[in-house]
């Protein structure tokens, strides 16, 4: 499809309560985004038929683009003259999205291995089947039938291993006899990426009970992973069986110029995209109501966590059950009663939909989310995991007490882009808020530049870069992210006030020193589009990333908050534990950065 130059491209993402649509045409040399429409989701009943959600967010596209794109109930393709589009592409979450469970014989290894294969696909895993997970067999059996997901994928054992262990999983799933969740009529879709040499076995097993298919093993050696076949076997069933059950969905199928991908799978391409044209290490989060996803790529690898129980709306409750109230109250820049903070909290989980109205609102809003962002970065970090210690000789009770699988492959010194998105991060009153929650949350190290995506395009330029890369990556830069600018964090311990560092810097205007104290921030206006050349020269033993002490030059970007130097120290960053010092310190970042204008105070949030 490629191969011919595409001149429009409209493309859908179907969400759980929202499906939005993007026109992009080609203007020039370069793909752009033109207009953006929406519409209710219409997955369930009274119209129980996606297409109908799809088809309003269209109109309301050809209303602002004033182009014809439908004739009647039909999206007219190719374009021809002014009329039609050349492509439609959809990504789907609607529904509940792809929902699954694994299975592995060690659960911190092929169990793990799996979980990794299935959210790189979009999936939301829903448990681990391991044998070694303390569980006997009726409880296995009993979760299984109780959860109804989409799919199962099995995994477990080297190939030309034992086959004892994952032929006695493939008899769980047997005698469980699972249902699918999206209709009975149909045979639940496991795949097997297990031991080549048990295939015949688990086809036994499963033959006939369910519609097994076979791909290469996730974990052929027990050293390195492949993944790519168990992940691209997940799309294509997903679309074979699972969407094809939603309602309206082999309408929307018939449509498409490609196959609807997952939503998450989605974002998680076009962040592999940006990593490999730009052979940059990212990682990307979307922060929503109910969940929080993280995707990395680092030494082109890819992992997606989803922290299914941390969002700012549904389950803001849960993150002050897994964070701690302390923790949370540590970011709020003022006095507050416990029982007054807790009551807040509820009251967004009994009113999900609302919105801060007032400037100490917004800042216990924001405070609770940087509590969610860390959390689902401390639970990707842990499955984001390098194979390492594998190669060791062990015997089967070894293997099976092995409790991870390696080190994490998150390097914060070597990260070049942190993206964030989702409603508290897109659309934050300030941008230099949403900068600051992700300083605060994910703490990157040395030079790390800041974005947030602006509409949430991610899913519909995902599944854009599987026809076009280059338009993915065209509208990606030029109009998905909005740049806020570089930020320069020394890792180690100095003193508070002394010179933590000096930097010397290159501006458009002209040439400017600066002298950042241990234990403060410093803005430094740089517009979007603009750099700076920067000597970095870190005082004692912190370190920009060539060393304690030793000088860094560098090229910084700048964006719509500026150069944002952080010298409140990493590796640790502690905040005071006075409470009266603590909020201090936090008053002092909010006006170096200019966070909250005090001039907004009395205001609404939304008021300018």
């Amino acid at each position: 499809m490629a191969e011919r130059e595409l001149r429009s491209i409209l493309a859908t993402d179907c969400g759980s309560t929202t499906t939005k649509a993007i026109l992009i045409e080609k203007q020039g040399d370069v793909y752009r985004l033109v207009v953006r429409g929406e519409a209710p989701t219409t997955v369930e009943a009274p119209f129980e038929d996606v297409t109908k959600g799809v088809l309003n967010a269209i109109m309301e596209v050809e209303e602002l683009a004033g182009r014809k794109i439908l004739d009647g109930d039909r999206i007219m393709t190719p374009q021809t003259g002014e009329e039609g589009v050349d492509v439609y592409l959809s990504t789907s979450s609607a529904g509940g999205g792809l929902q699954m469970m694994v299975t592995g014989v060690v659960k911190s290894m092929s169990g793990e291995s799996a979980e990794r294969a299935a959210l790189g696909a979009g999936a939301i895993v829903m448990d681990i089947v391991a044998n070694n997970d303390g569980r006997p067999p009726h409880e296995k059996i009993r979760r299984i039938r109780e959860l109804r997901p989409d799919m199962i994928l099995l995994s477990g054992g080297v190939d030309g291993g034992t086959k004892t262990h994952v032929v006695e999983l493939a008899e769980i799933i047997a005698a469980a006899d699972p249902r699918p969740r999206l209709g009975s009529s149909y045979k639940l879709p496991v795949i097997y990426a297990g031991n080549k040499d048990a295939i015949p076995e688990v086809q036994g097993q499963l033959g006939e009970k369910t519609e097994l298919s076979v791909t290469d093993n996730i974990r052929p050696v027990m050293e390195r992973e492949n993944l790519g076949p168990a992940r691209h076997k997940i799309h294509d069933l997903f679309m074979e069986h699972v969407m094809a059950q939603a309602p309206g969905y082999r309408k929307l199928m018939d449509w498409t110029s490609a196959p609807i991908m997952p939503t998450p799978g989605a974002v998680g391409n076009i962040i592999q995209t940006i990593a490999r044209r730009e052979e940059i290490q990212v990682v990307g989060v979307d922060i929503g109501g109910a969940t929080t996803d993280v995707f990395s790529v680092f030494e082109d690898t890819f992992n997606r966590t989803v922290s299914a129980n941390l969002g700012m709306s549904y389950s803001v409750s849960n993150v002050l059950a897994e964070a701690g109230l302390p923790n949370v109250m540590r970011w709020v820049p003022f006095q507050i009663e416990e029982g007054e903070l807790r009551n807040r909290i509820k009251n967004k989980m009994i009113r999900p939909t609302t919105i801060p109205q007032t400037r100490e609102e917004l800042m216990i809003e924001q405070a609770i989310s940087r509590e969610a962002l860390r959390l689902a970065f401390e639970q990707h970090k842990a499955l984001a995991v390098s194979l390492k210690g594998v190669q060791q000789e062990r015997t089967i009770s070894d293997t099976f007490e092995q409790s991870a699988s390696g080190e994490t492959l998150i390097n914060l010194a070597t990260l070049d882009l942190l993206v964030g998105s989702g409603g508290v991060l897109s659309h934050a009153p300030r941008r230099v808020q949403s900068a600051l929650m992700m300083l605060d949350a994910f703490l990157p190290e040395g030079v790390t530049d800041l974005a947030v995506d602006s509409i949430f395009m991610m899913p519909q330029l995902g599944v854009l870069a599987e026809v076009d890369e280059k338009a993915a990556t065209d509208v990606f830069v030029r109009d998905c992210l909005i740049p806020l600018g570089s930020s320069v964090a020394p890792t180690g311990k100095g003193k508070e006030g002394q010179i933590g560092l000096k930097a010397s810097l290159e501006l458009p205007s002209g040439k400017r020193n600066l002298e950042v104290a241990f234990g403060s921030m410093v803005l430094v206006p740089l517009g979007v589009g603009e750099t700076a050349q920067a000597q970095l020269e870190p005082q004692g033993r912190l370190d920009v990333g060539s060393g304690p002490g030793r000088p860094r030059p560098v090229e910084l970007h700048g964006g719509v908050v500026g150069l944002i130097f952080d010298c409140r120290g990493r590796q640790p960053f502690e905040l005071p534990t006075d409470p009266a010092r603590r909020i201090q310190k936090l008053v002092e970042w909010i006006e170096a950065l200019d966070v909250y204008p005090a001039a907004e105070s009395s205001r609404p949030v939304g008021a300018r």
